[in-house]
């Protein structure tokens, strides 16, 4: 007799091994038909899995992340098969699942053009409504590449030869097509409904430079037409908000020839950037921070001791100085360190908050920039944390609950995942459980739901990442709260305790922006450029409606300009409307119109880029509307 439990802890019994679809059916007929893959005892698996032992089972369905991964993996099977039916001589490389789709990277010898995508596309849906099983199974390696040869795909050949000597390599077989693949698969090729072929790009073997350049096809699928369609609909709402294309038009920001991947902030990005910095400042004086300022350059011996040198150094620039070795800083955490080091500090002096807007670099290969949201250098809004081991706890509530005010304030709703110990890592077992137990504590004491990411964590420390939703539900990863028992101890930190010995602090690594660069980036898209009043490079614009009005609007401008409005007069010889239209291509809060009634009355005739045409107003009453919802940083969208 099997037992299976189920997720809700319910009990079912089976009298010998039994597919994981079974179980399914025995839940119900709606779950069965709605399951994509399982969890067995945590583990991720096909429907068509036997059961034989006493075990934990969850069905998956396009609710749960694994199961959108399970389809849209298959989906990228049956891409691959749809190309190799068009073009046989193209060679396979890889295809996973990813984020909101998947990708299937192809060696063509001629170029893959976007017009091509819908005869693939047309393909795959054939290969749909053929409904093939997906079939697994296992060969030795020595087989496995026997096969991959035979089917003269090299690419496959190069990462069996790479896999452990005696293991069981396993394939999918769906039809006439068979890939190299350690799944898992939906059960066959018509549970994926609806597919969408979106874009072809480059991307080398392996993610390496000096690697060939393979062809890269994206797509997404889903198990509704409906919802495949209202994805395809927030794609082209995306556009319209790219902040590169934005950026550009609201004349923001820069990317030049001359600095690939190094941004140009242009006046008015300059506004909007300041205003955010001006912001960070405020609450974080507030909150007991305090703020300094590190190198951007230090030496190399630094970052051996700081560890990056051995877990970083690929994504680091060096230099020269007087023939000593230097390195422009990645991170700013080891500037901070010295900072704290720089003097003996009491027990009574911690926590110690040190705040910084410090400017970083890290090499990004060309193909992976990405106007401001990857970039080679931008500025971390860090902060660091040194602290009594029994200040752990207080502490990170503190940072949360900062994050919290923070997002809340831009409309941004958010969720939480603890990244626990990688493989690349420094420290002891026990510090690491320490580390990772007091961040869960502060985790429910929050009342915060949160997700954990086995592995993913800093090579010095476990981790909190905050991933923000913005308005089309896209989600960003932004802030985050590392606990790090690592570097106080390889830069021998202390301070002295109520019994007058040297002890060891623990220390706090944590931004909320993340980068100042990206978070704009996220902004512009969030806000599809129109700005709350408080950030928006030009708050209020005068239109005057003819030249008799132009000496008014000189002297409102004065006035508003003495009260800190940011405000511009457009005087041009132009009709009122083109006026109000380009005042609202530039996305301006705030539109006076002033024509002869109101030079008489001394008043102004208000447009908001909200709430439209909101009639007369006097001056004094609309300066002090703007004034507050600039004081309160009103932010709805």
């Amino acid at each position: 007799m099997i037992k299976v439990t189920l997720k809700d802890g319910k009990v079912l019994e089976f009298e010998g091994p039994v597919k994981v679809e079974e179980v399914a059916k025995k839940i119900g007929m709606g779950l069965y038909k709605a399951a994509l893959a399982a969890k067995v005892d945590g583990e991720v698996v096909d429907l068509m899995k036997t059961i034989d032992r006493d075990c934990s089972v969850e069905i998956l369905t396009f609710d749960d992340e694994d199961g959108r991964w399970a389809l849209r993996h298959t989906a990228s099977h049956i891409l691959a098969q749809a190309v190799k039916r068009l073009y046989p001589n193209v060679k396979l490389a890889i295809g996973p699942a990813i984020d909101n789709g998947f990708y299937y990277d192809f060696d063509a010898d001629f170029p893959i053009s976007p017009d091509m995508l819908s005869e693939i596309e047309k393909e795959m849906e054939k290969i749909i409504k053929e409904d093939y099983e997906l079939e697994r199974f296992t060969l030795s390696r020595e087989d496995a590449i026997k096969l991959m040869k035979e089917k003269n795909e090299p690419y496959k050949v190069e990462l069996i030869e790479e896999l452990p000597e005696g293991e069981e390599i396993s394939f999918y077989k769906q039809g006439e097509f068979v890939d190299l693949c350690a799944g898992p698969h939906v059960p066959s090729t018509g549970r994926v409904k609806a597919i969408k072929l979106l874009s072809v790009a480059g991307a080398y073997w392996r993610g390496d430079e000096k690697n060939k350049m393979l062809q890269r096809i994206y797509g997404t699928a889903f198990t509704k037409k409906s919802d495949l369609d209202a994805y395809l609909n927030m794609l082209e709402e995306a556009k319209k908000r790219d902040h590169r294309k934005l950026g550009k038009e609201l004349e923001l920001f820069a990317i030049m020839e001359e600095g690939p991947g190094f941004p140009f902030f242009l006046p008015k990005g300059m506004v909007v950037r300041n205003e955010l910095e001006n912001f960070w400042r405020q609450i974080h004086q507030k909150n007991g921070y305090k703020e300094i300022k590190t190198p951007i350059i230090l030496n190399e011996s630094l970052w051996h001791r700081s560890g990056h040198w051995d877990h970083y150094k690929e994504n680091m620039y060096f230099t020269k100085i007087d023939e000593q070795d230097f390195a422009v800083k990645p991170m700013n955490c080891p500037g901070g360190i010295l900072v704290y080091k720089s003097q003996m500090h009491s027990y009574r002096e911690l926590p110690l908050r040190l705040g910084e807007l410090g400017l970083v670099h890290r090499h990004e290969i060309s193909g992976a920039l990405h106007g401001l949201m990857r970039v080679r250098c931008f500025t971390q809004d860090d902060a660091h944390i040194f602290m009594l081991p029994t200040q752990i706890k207080d502490e990170v509530l503190g940072v949360i609950r900062l994050i919290d005010e923070v997002y809340k304030l831009f409309g941004f709703e958010y969720h939480v995942e603890l990244s626990t110990r990688p493989e690349d890592s420094m420290g002891s077992d026990e510090d690491w459980e320490n580390a990772t137990n007091a961040l869960i504590d502060a985790l429910n004491a929050a009342g915060l739901d949160y997700k954990v990411n086995e592995g993913d964590g800093a090579f010095y420390g476990p981790k909190i990442d905050f991933h923000l939703k913005d308005c089309l539900g896209r989600t960003w990863q932004c802030g985050t709260i590392q606990l790090d028992f690592q570097m106080p101890e390889r830069f021998d930190l202390h301070y002295i305790g109520e019994d007058g010995e040297k002890h060891r602090p623990v220390m706090i690594h944590r931004v909320i922006f993340g980068s100042i660069e990206r978070f704009i980036g996220i902004l512009i898209e969030h806000y599809a450029g129109a700005f709350p009043t408080w950030l928006a490079p030009v708050q209020v614009k005068i239109l005057p409606v003819t030249d008799r009005a132009n000496d008014y609007a000189k002297q409102l401008e004065e006035k508003f300009k003495e009260s800190g409005i940011r405000v511009e007069s457009d005087l041009r010889n132009e009709k009122i409307g083109y006026k109000i239209r380009e005042a609202q291509l530039q996305k301006v809060p705030y539109m006076l119109i002033l024509g002869d009634k109101e030079v008489e009355a001394g008043n102004v005739s208000v447009r908001s880029r909200k709430e439209g045409d909101m009639g007369a107003m006097a001056v004094e009453d609309f300066l002090a509307k703007i004034k507050e919802e600039i004081d309160k940083k009103i932010s709805t969208l």
